[in-house]
């Protein structure tokens, strides 16, 4: 006889406001050894994107190793800030702010414009490039800042449903699939062993070897990182690369980056360190396209880090706060001259679900190792010479965790519906099928489909079409707030219900514990 079912075993998971199973939630901290060990941990973590951005742009804008170094230390210590005022007066969630990958169609439209061209000299054409990002970035900021701070961005967010969130948070990671394994596949034999010792490290071996700390499982990053680099050392120093082609070398060996010898003893980045600004109209709108990008990804990172920090739902005053703090950090970016503009980093938000750790502390910790080694430029180079490959095993585990977040907001959702199926499967099949047109186009033809007139307009359309993110999110709200409004399950099949309770701040008591400001400053800037 086949065995009998218990009826208890075929009820459905109970949906959870706050994602159980976290050993740390927002407001509690581990020990402080532990808290400063997991900020180094989310420093490592935050370098690649932090090296890889200023390795594509700097080039183009003229520069070489010196300014490469130069511009790393400059988006370090710019991110240090950022997260600690996005921590402390923003959202309050464990999130790093750093550099975006958004922002390199804008700055390389305006690293290769022609108005450069009449800068023979490398050093001098990367000076003044560099001043035109910067007037862009100082421009296009003014955007996030007024629809966050009066309280535009809230609105969206208050219109938002499980149902219309959960594919822009999905492909917020899964959208950078293409800075996952073709990254570490540059150098198979280094990557893909980092990214095997990394899944045994923190998934396999804390099932099958008990300890009674989660040693493995909590820094895994860290013990992958270090035997993979010891590896890839161990290659170099015996000549495993002597004769291979000058891209193997570049990836695959230790001393190829550069940025050692590029980088300074002692120096404190500070504003205008390249002169003052200059503004040129289509470079700004173009920067305000990747603002706005930028500000749509970080939304669907920090719903992401909401969830992995163990809290409940971020109120749409909350978030609006943030997205003014994300746009004073992309002002930052502007006056420091980082050639980018700033983001949630999707990775660490990756991090977070990895550790199981969503303390506010570790990430502050982390912020406080981006400013000690942005003005220790020699030391920080050091740690900033990870081959890539390695960085790019990282990225697959860690944005795959970013992706199952978007995924777990399904819960709330009915999807025994064919409205939720359609509007899921749309949404996310055209968040990763015009993002691909778009970048196809360009390869091919080396331009954007969109042929007008204006160059700047041109850019804008690919910069704001080739955000999967982007585009999911567009789709996936249009049809929530269109298809079927009326009907009366709509508002339970998309888990508007679920959501209701974090509408407006003072609705929750857990708003308060989690989301109030610091200082008693809530008293003079309230959340609504």
């Amino acid at each position: 006889m086949a065995p009998q079912v218990k009826a208890d075993e075929l009820v459905p998971h109970p949906v959870k406001d706050q994602l159980p199973g976290v050993d740390y939630c927002v407001n509690s901290n581990p020990s402080w050894p532990e808290a400063i060990i997991l900020g180094f941990q989310h420093y490592i973590v935050m370098l690649g994107t932090t090296v890889i951005i200023p390795t594509i742009v700097v080039p183009q804008m003229g520069g070489g190793n010196e300014e490469k170094a130069q511009v790393i230390q400059t988006l370090l210590f710019v991110a240090g800030l950022n997260t600690l005022l996005q921590s402390l007066f923003g959202t309050r969630l464990p999130v790093v702010i750093g550099g975006s990958f958004t922002f390199i169609i804008p700055a390389t439209f305006v690293a290769l414009s022609s108005r450069y061209n009449t800068y023979l000299d490398p050093r001098e054409r990367f000076i003044h490039s560099m001043r035109g990002m910067q007037g862009a970035l100082m421009i296009a900021s003014i955007l996030p800042i007024l629809i966050g701070f009066l309280g535009l961005w809230r609105i969206v967010i208050r219109v938002l449903s499980p149902l219309s969130a959960a594919p822009p948070v999905l492909l917020v990671g899964l959208g950078l699939y293409t800075h996952g394994f073709p990254l570490l596949a540059e150098c198979v034999e280094i990557g893909l062993p980092g990214l095997i010792i990394l899944i045994l490290l923190s998934q396999y071996i804390p099932h099958t070897w008990k300890l009674k700390r989660p040693i493995f499982e909590r820094f895994a990053v860290l013990l992958s990182v270090a035997i993979v680099w010891a590896y890839a050392a161990i290659l170099t120093v015996t000549g495993a690369y002597n004769n291979r082609p000058p891209q193997t070398q570049f990836s695959c060996r230790v001393d190829r980056s550069g940025l050692i010898s590029g980088a300074s003893w002692i120096k404190v980045p500070y504003p205008w360190q390249w002169g003052a600004p200059k503004v040129d109209a289509g470079d700004v709108f173009v920067m305000m396209a990747a603002a706005l990008v930028s500000l749509v990804e970080s939304t669907g990172a920090f719903i992401a880090a909401a969830r992995y920090g163990s809290v409940t739902h971020t109120p749409g005053s909350v978030i609006s706060r943030g997205a003014g703090w994300l746009g004073l950090g992309i002002l930052l970016s502007g006056l420091w001259g980082t050639a980018s503009g700033s983001t949630v980093s999707v990775e660490n938000v990756g991090l977070l679900a990895m550790t199981r750790v969503g303390s506010r502390r570790v990430i502050q910790m982390s912020a406080i190792f981006m400013l000690f080694f942005s003005v220790l430029g020699k030391f920080g180079a050091v740690l900033a010479s990870i081959p890539l490959p390695i960085v790019g095993a990282l990225y697959c585990v860690m944005f795959a965790f970013m992706s199952s977040a978007g995924l777990g907001l399904l819960q709330f959702c009915n999807l025994n519906s064919f409205r939720t199926t359609f509007i899921l499967g749309l949404s996310i099949y055209l968040g990763l099928s015009v993002p691909q047109y778009f970048n196809g186009y360009v390869i091919t033809t080396g331009d954007g489909p969109v042929r007008s007139g204006s160059a700047w307009f041109n850019k804008i359309m690919q910069v704001i079409f080739t955000s999967p993110a982007t585009v999911a999110g567009i789709v996936a709200l249009f049809l929530d707030l269109t298809l079927a409004r009326k009907h009366v399950n709509t508002k339970k099949d998309s888990g508007r219900h679920w959501w209701a309770k974090f509408k407006h701040f003072d609705k929750d008591p857990r708003s308060e514990e989690f989301y109030s400001l610091p200082y008693g400053l809530s008293k003079y800037f309230p959340s609504v």
